[in-house]
């Protein structure tokens, strides 16, 4: 579906299926049902269903009609390993990105028991990236089920990070993205708790992306740490990236 968006640390969405369920606090104010209720509103036929899982198989081979490189993140309004998701589908999926060698992808997951079921039965291209979501110390198991999968590149988003994570084993794990929630029921983020995962990345050396402050009106809180950006991305992967 749309090829651009504007999230920050990918550069555009592919969303071969749409939907999802709640599994946990971070699914509270879900961005992508908010943004499924108003889609059906406008009558977008792939809404049609609202936030219930669709399967959209006419997009399968999306990725290889662009030809321009680019990074991509998959399911950005759904969730691959969803229990709702056939096992088929989820591979044609990874045929899908094997074929398109020229793209990066992004998965991001909260249904890591299934990713870690399925893994040994996926094939892991250097082009796929696998991350789960760990927005506070309730779901840190997230990360080892995501340490038995043979993706090349493995990364945390904690966003929205409701808590503090201070003591993340980063093992193995090549990139985390921090945010603040966003939108009119923000729940409040602290600078600690940032600077924590922050300090533990440059200790682990592994790559740290800051994504936002959020809050109500993001655009107004803006995305400096200590007074700069922090755009790091998975060193192995850039290496990789530059040797193509």
């Amino acid at each position: 579906m749309a090829a651009i968006t504007s999230i920050e640390w990918t550069e555009a969405s592919w969303n071969p299926a749409t939907g999802c369920t709640k599994v946990s606090a971070g699914c509270k104010n879900c961005y992508a049902c908010t943004m499924a209720k108003r889609l059906l509103a406008m009558q977008n036929p792939r809404y049609a269903n609202g936030f219930n899982v669709t399967l959209h198989s006419d997009l399968l081979d999306l990725p290889l009609k662009w030809k321009k490189p680019r990074k991509i993140f998959v399911n950005s309004m759904s969730d691959l390993f969803h229990e709702s998701i056939p096992t088929e589908f989820i591979e044609k999926v990874f045929f899908t990105m094997q074929q398109a060698s020229w793209h990066t992808f992004q998965i991001l997951t909260k249904r890591a028991e299934r990713l870690a079921e399925l893994s040994p039965s996926l094939k892991w291209p250097s082009n796929v990236w696998q991350g789960v979501t760990v927005e506070n110390d309730d779901v840190t198991y997230r990360i080892d089920f995501l340490r038995e999968t043979g993706a090349k590149i493995k990364f945390l988003s904690c966003e929205p990070l409701i808590g503090p994570l201070d003591n993340l084993d980063l093992t193995n794990i090549d990139w985390v993205i921090v945010g603040g929630e966003s939108g009119p029921k923000a729940r409040p983020v602290e600078e600690e708790w940032i600077k924590s995962i922050r300090d533990q990345c440059q200790t682990s050396n592994t790559a740290f992306f800051f994504k936002q402050w959020g809050g109500v009106q993001k655009y107004k809180t803006g995305r400096l740490l200590e007074g700069r950006l922090w755009d790091e991305y998975p060193r192995s992967a850039l290496q990789y990236n530059f040797a193509k």
